[in-house]
Order: structure tokens, then sequence, then C-alpha cells
């Protein structure tokens, strides 16, 4: 057998850290003791329930002190002590959650066929019942146990965790467990073993018996995201991680650059015709976040807030990562000539590699991994290795190699299908589809056709698929898996979701990855950002909207330290630079008012002909939008034995609003053009049973009832916001995140309609601000029983002649404002100018004949 390759060599270095890391995680998850974590947690419950929050809080034995994040670490021994302690935490939490839903509802007997011991651990291997097997995957977190852990009066006295390795042959599972006999302090950790472990130790000198099993939770995610954050300190750009300060504003460092460089050493050119494309296609917002990637920053991040195209520019940016050429150098860092092979110094070496790199210097060749075969060439630094070139066309170009995350599926698959159907552009401006593949699991059906396991298969041969499944089974593995790394290292494009880059295939791949783009970056915890960039990355762009969704955590412990802040809004609240995409192209322009002062500063504009394309004939009715709040005063409770709550009132207004609506205009059941939406999943199963039971089965298919967090990322012609919190002394709950605001309140293209009960959610800034805006706007309405009685012939005439009448002031005012402009006199500069000139006072109002209060009163006589 040959020596190991280059490539070989750095595969079996990432495999190894990786290794050593999972192990790590292993040794500390699988020393705690299950029975003691779920009576630590019903302690916390019962102390939140009574409010005692300055009670010390008891914590597991060896447990690390949560600290809380800050915007920038000094050192990585912060970065990784902060970081671990709170991913350590949260898995806690997720394995509490997982008994708590379900997972630890069911046992099975099992037999301990054989046992060993190895590099601190125990194997142990157990036959399964044939009708459980499938059940277990790999990195499954198990309890084993000599008693059987449900059903009992009393607890199990001999158990511990396991962790599933895999399974051997049909019925056998391999489970590694952690079983040391003494406390022991090795790399920062302090483990100490607890009685039940030892007991259970014991136990494996003893005869053979029977065993039981329960399955927890998959610990897959949490030890992919644990193996990034422990080889953080490996990423070239790890000090702007720690630092989260754009390191090309650095004075000092600049200057040390111009004085040995020219001044776009480095930067890379969009060839003219793609140019002319992206600026045919794109905004001026677009353009200039597409070309913050033509300099060597290590971290570009890219705000894009609900409807201003960040799919599309996600899309632009990616036509331009693969078909960018250098910048032209000045002549005395001219063409060099590469026959010359051992006359370069290693300082020309690298001064060469950089201006042939589009991603970066720092010192590291992002093309590794595959040496050319007479070795160094004189060219490109022989320290490091380089990518062989794909080859397009007549000529050779190196192409970057690019991963796209998403921390969902649904997300990713929507940027996959983008990208089938519009496709991405060449240097010359035309359209073709890149060479991509979906990697990782439950992939949308429209995108199958590049999903691995398609390709994989059409790789394969009818011949050899045959001998591959006729072969043993270990033989067909190590050919699929040798496929699957082949399609990886020639895809110009591998779409993944953020976990999922963690697998392992990833790690055996022969060329690493010189650019990431993360969408949804701001729903993603950091550790999770941190696994793509693993790979060989020299260049990440995040996209995302820290204004919306946050990433999910289960320990509320954690989310107070901040655990739940991902990488982007860190990055953002240290002050690094941000890309913002500022002009949407979704929402009628009265329903992008309010968020975009609330939330964005004001900096959201509209698109050209938005306002045109966004008006519907059921706006003659205010009460059917663009935006209204329609304040109704319900009652909120909680459904026995849930931590959620419904508001029957809400729900049955709703459902009469809809009724109105689709009778007025019939061609609304056309299609799926009305969602309903709201915070709490037990209201979204109110609402979805009274429609069904009013409208029948099709109900379904007409109106999409989902919560908030579900809708994310989607829009409807109309939007119903149910926000059932009624109780104007006891808090709104987390109907109160303004992240979870913003999402519901910019579903809407045409009308945004909120129903609320205005008295019990002005407790919050955030919603008296929303409620002010609708009663400064005149879209406030006052609702009461009977409901329909709102949308009688009598209100919504009244309803259509007062718009007519605003419209004839606005009209007025408008034209006043011109003729004043023409005569305007210059301003003192300390005169306070009044911008709010949209909606005139009442007084002003009265004047020409319009008086505001009346509509309202009328509604609430009705």
């Amino acid at each position: 057998m040959g020596a190991l390759t280059a490539a070989e060599k750095e595969s079996e270095a990432r495999e190894a850290r990786a290794a050593s890391n999972q192990a790590r995680l292993q040794k500390i998850v699988l020393s705690w003791d299950f029975y003691r974590l779920l009576a630590l947690a019903k302690i916390k419950n019962k102390r939140g329930k009574r409010g005692d929050k300055d009670e010390e809080e008891e914590t597991p034995e060896g447990a690390l002190k949560l600290r809380a994040v800050p915007d920038k670490f000094k050192d990585l021994e912060e970065y990784l002590s902060v970081f671990e302690a709170l991913l350590l935490e949260e898995c806690r939490a997720q394995i509490i959650r997982g008994e708590e839903e379900g997972g630890g509802t069911q046992c099975h007997m099992v037999g301990l066929a054989t046992w060993e011991k190895a590099n601190e651990f125990y194997f142990m291997r157990l036959a399964v019942p044939a009708d459980a097997v499938e059940e277990f995957m790999e990195n499954d977190l198990l309890l084993l146990s000599r008693e059987k852990p449900l059903g009992g009066a009393r607890l199990p006295t001999t158990y511990a965790f396991g962790a599933v390795e895999g399974r051997e042959g049909a019925q056998t599972l391999r489970v590694r467990m952690h079983l040391d006999s003494e406390t022991s302090e090795k790399d920062g950790l302090t483990l100490t073993p607890t009685a039940a472990a030892l007991r259970l130790r014991q136990a494996l000198q003893g005869p053979t018996s029977a065993w039981y099993i329960m399955k927890l939770c998959n610990m897959s995610t949490i030890l992919r995201e644990y193996t990034a954050l422990r080889s953080v300190g490996s990423l070239p750009f790890v000090d702007v991680i720690l630092s989260a300060a754009d390191a090309s504003k650095d004075a000092a460092k600049k200057k040390k650059t111009q004085a040995t460089q020219p001044a776009d050493l480095g930067h890379w050119n969009i060839p003219q015709p793609l140019k002319e494309y992206l600026q045919g296609g794109h905004n001026s917002s677009q353009m200039q976040a597409i070309q913050a990637g033509l300099t060597r920053k290590p971290l570009v991040l890219i705000q894009g807030p609900p409807g201003t195209g960040k799919t599309q520019t996600i899309l632009g940016l990616l036509s331009v990562i693969l078909h960018s050429t250098p910048a032209k150098l000045p002549a005395k860092y001219g063409e060099v000539n590469i026959e010359r092979r051992t006359e370069l110094t290693y300082e020309e070496k690298m001064l060469n590699w950089m201006k042939a790199s589009p991603w970066h210097g720092n010192g590291i060749n992002p093309r590794d991994l595959i040496m050319p075969e007479d070795g160094d060439d004189g060219y490109f630094s022989a320290s490091h290795n380089a990518f062989r070139p794909e080859k397009v066309g007549a000529k050779q170009k190196l192409h970057a190699h690019v991963l796209v995350c998403a921390p969902s599926n649904s997300a990713l698959d929507e940027i996959v299908l983008r990208l089938l159907r519009t496709g991405l552009r060449d240097e010359k401006g035309m359209m073709y589809t890149p060479n991509i593949v979906r990697v990782g699991l439950n992939a949308h059906h429209s995108v199958q056709s590049v999903s691995m396991d398609t390709l994989v298969q059409h790789r394969l041969s009818s011949t050899e698929r045959s001998a591959v499944s006729a072969g043993p089974r270990a033989t067909a593995g190590m050919e699929r898996d040798r496929i699957r790394i082949q399609i990886l290292d020639e895809a110009a494009i591998v779409c993944s979701t953020l976990s999922f880059s963690g697998a392992g295939v990833f790690k055996r791949m022969n060329r690493g990855f010189d650019v990431v783009v993360i969408d949804e970056a701001a729903q993603a915890v950091e550790p999770s950002t941190m696994v793509p960039l693993m790979h060989g990355c020299r260049q990440a762009f995040l996209v995302g909207d820290p204004i919306q969704l946050p990433a999910t955590v289960l320990s509320t412990n954690a989310v107070q330290h901040g655990y739940g802040m991902s990488l982007f809004k860190r990055f953002q609240q240290a002050g690094y630079p941000v890309q913002m995409l500022n002009t949407q192209y979704r929402m009628h322009p009265q329903i992008r008012e309010f968020p975009s002062k609330e939330f964005y500063h004001e900096a959201l504009v509209d698109g050209d002909e938005v306002e045109l394309q966004t008006t519907r004939p059921w706006h003659e009715h205010r009460c059917f939008g663009p935006f209204a709040f329609l304040d109704i005063a319900g009652q909120e409770s909680q459904p026995p034995g849930s931590g959620s709550w419904v508001n029957q009132d809400e729900a049955d207004f709703v459902l009469v609003l809809y009724k109105c609506l689709v009778g007025m205009y019939p061609s609304l059941k056309d299609g799926p053009h009305l969602a309903v939406i709201s915070p709490y999943k037990q209201q979204v199963k109110l609402i979805r049973e009274l429609f069904r039971d009013a409208i029948g089965v099709e109900a379904t298919k007409l109106i999409d009832i989902n919560t908030v967090d579900g809708f994310q990322g989607r829009e409807k012609d109309i939007a119903i916001f149910s926000c059932v919190r009624a109780n104007p002394k006891g808090g709104i709950g987390f109907v109160s995140d303004y992240r979870r605001m913003n999402v519901g309140l910019t579903r809407a293209r045409a009308s945004m309609l909120v129903v609320g009960c205005s008295a019990a959610l002005k407790q919050d800034k955030h919603w008296n601000n929303l409620i002010t805006s609708a009663e400064e706007r005149r879209r406030l309405l006052k609702v009461s029983k009977p409901y329909h009685s709102l949308f009688s012939d009598q209100s919504l005439e009244a309803m259509k002649k007062l718009d007519e009448e605003e419209s004839q002031l606005r009209l007025l005012l408008a034209e006043k404002k011109a003729a004043e402009k023409l005569v305007e006199p210059p301003k003192s500069a300390d005169v306070e100018m009044d911008n709010n000139d949209d909606y005139p006072e009442e007084e002003e109002a009265e004047e020409i004949g319009v008086n505001f209060g009346d509509f309202d009163e009328e509604v609430e006589d009705i």
C-alpha cells in the first residue's frame, strides 16, 4: 500500500480531531445521572411556578458555571468555556424534553451479548427484539437499566446512559458507555461516577441476565455542534470570530498592507456581462450586498427584512462567487512566469497565491488537499495543497467550491428549488443550472432530482446496483460512500442543513469548501453556525434577519445567558458592518409602514409599483385592510394540562370575519389566498376545528392555519393574526417577543388583519406602539357581539364613505403641500420640522367636513 496523499492525511486528521472532541462530550454526558437530572428539573419548575427566582439553583455534579455570552471574547479559552457550559446546559434540557415528550415511554427487554472496555469506554453488544431494532439510530441516547425503568413504584438503582454506536447484524446494537470507577480530572474536566453506574459496572461481572433499554433522544446535532465548537481555534479567521471586529478597518493593518501590496490586491471583479445582468435584476442594496464579498473579508453579514428579496440576492451572490475574476494588478505585480519553479521565495509564492485566490489570505491556501503531481510548481505555496481546477468549456478556470446551508430542511429546499427553477448566471450573463447536490434527510419531493440518494443511484449502473445489493453489507456501504464523496468533490454547490454538514461523509471529502453561504443565519445558535465552517472555509456569508424569530433553545437557563443569540446578532451588536437589503416587494405600503418604523428605523422602502400590485377590491372597506386592528375584548384561558393558551372569542370572530370576506369576494375561494396565524399551538388547533366544523375538510385547502413560528418565510394575500392574550393585568407572555410580532405582522401581501385585545396588548411597548399607530391611521375598529354586525350593510357603507372622504382629504393636502413648496422660504437650521403629515389632525379634517370620530362611535354602537 502506497503512502497517503496530502488529501488523505488531511481527511484522517479531520476525522481524528472530530473523534477526540466527540469522545470528550460523550464522557461528560454518559457520566450524568438521568434521574437526578429529572429531579433537578422538577425542583426548578416548582420554583418557577412559585416565583422563587432568588434561590440558588442546584446543578448536576461537575456542571460548568454558566456565564452570559459577551459581544466580544478576549481569547479562545474564554470562548470555549462560555459556549461549552451553555451547550451542555442545552443538552440536559434536550434529554429532559425527550423524556417529557414520550421518548421515555417505552422500554425494551434486551440481552447483553458481550461487552469490552477500550479507550476509557465500555462497549456493549445488546440483542434487541426484531420488532424494536428499527427504532434505534446512530447517536441515540439510551438509558440502560437492570430494573424496568417504567411502571414501578420505585426508581431503578442500577442504570447509566449509553450512546448507540451502530448496528451489527440484524438485531444487535453496539452501545458505548462511560463507567469509570473513580473521579477523574483530565483536560479541564472533573467526572464523578454515579452510584447507579458503579452498580451497573459491578453487575457486568455477574451472570448474564435480562436488561432494559429506553430511548431518550438523538445526540447527532449536539455532537456536531460540540465538535465544531471545540475546533473553532483551527479556523483561519478565528481572531474575527472572537473579536467580532472588521479586520479590514484596522488602520494599522491597512497601512502595513498598503506598504507591501497594491490597494486592490485580493479584490475580485464581476465580469462585465454578468454585472450588467445583475444590475438589471437587482436593486442597489442587493448589489451592494453581492459586491461586499469581492474583498477578502472572511465574514460578510447580509440582513434581509421581510420581502426584500433575500433568496434573489443569494442567487446573485452565488453567480458572483463562481464566476468573478481577479482584479487587474499594476504592471509591477503583473504576470508571473510559472515555468520558474525553484526561484521564487516563500514570500513570493504567498503573494502570487493571494493574487490568484478569491478567498482570503490569512496564510493558508484554500485549494488544499491535492498536491501537484510533480510537487512544488513554484507558483502556489508548497507548504499547502492545491485544488484540482474545474474544467469549464475549453479553458481551465479555478472555481470556488461552495457549501450552502440553512437551519431547517424547508428553508434549505426553498433555495435548492430556486436554483433548479431559475438557475444561475455565468460570466457572460447567460442562465445555466450549476452542478448541485442536496445532502441530508427529508428532502422535499420537488428537489429529489438533486438529492444525494438519487444521484448515487444514477451513478451506479444497473449491474453495479445488483452487485452492491448482492455483496456483503460492508462492501456495499463502502462503494456507496465512495460515490457520495465523489459527488461532493465534483459539485460546484453542495446544499445541506447546518447540522447535517457535520456528518461523517463531509469529513472524508477530498476537496474542502472555499465559501460557505448560510441562509436564515439569525435562526441558529452560534455553535450550529460553526458546523459548516469546519471544512476549509475561507469566507462565509451569513444571510438572515435578527429581527425575526431566533433559534429554538429548550433551556430557559441557557436563553437567559444569551445562548439563543446567533453569531449574526452578536456581530451586529458588536458593531460589525451589516449589508442591509432595504427595498421590499411583498407588502402593501400600509402594512410595511409600522414594521419599518418600529423594527428597522424606517429604513424599508417600497419597490416600484408595490402599492399597485398589492391593492385589492376589498380594500374599499377598511375592516378588510390593507391594515386593520380589530379590537375585541375576548377572554383567554389555558386548556387543562397545557402550557398553551386559547381565546374562544377571537376564534369565533376570525371565523365570522372569514365568512363575510369570502361571501363578499367569492374569488378568494378559488385558491389558498388566506392564512390564519397565532402565537399559540392550542389556538391554532381550536381555529382549525372551528373551520373544519363550519366549512368541512376542504377548509385545510382553502385556509392555511398555523403558528407564527411555523409560518416564517411564507406569505399570503391575506393574513389574520389572532393574538389570544386578553388579560389587561396578567401579562401577554411570549406574544411580547418583538421578533415573533414582526414575523406575524409581515406575512401578508395585501391585507394584514390583527385580531386582539388592545387593553391587554398595550402592556407591551411594541404592541402599544402598534395600537397607537392604528388609532392615528384610523385603522383600529372596535368589535363587539354579535360579531356579524361589524359587517352589516350600514357599517360597511360608513367605512366606504369615510375612506372616500379621507382619500379626497389626502389629495387636497398633497396639492396644498406641493403649492407651498413652490413658494417655500429657506428654513432656518434650528427650526424643528414636522414630518407627520400623512394623516391630518382632527381639527384640520373637520374644516373640510370629515369627522374621524363618527365612525368609531358608530361601530361601538353596533
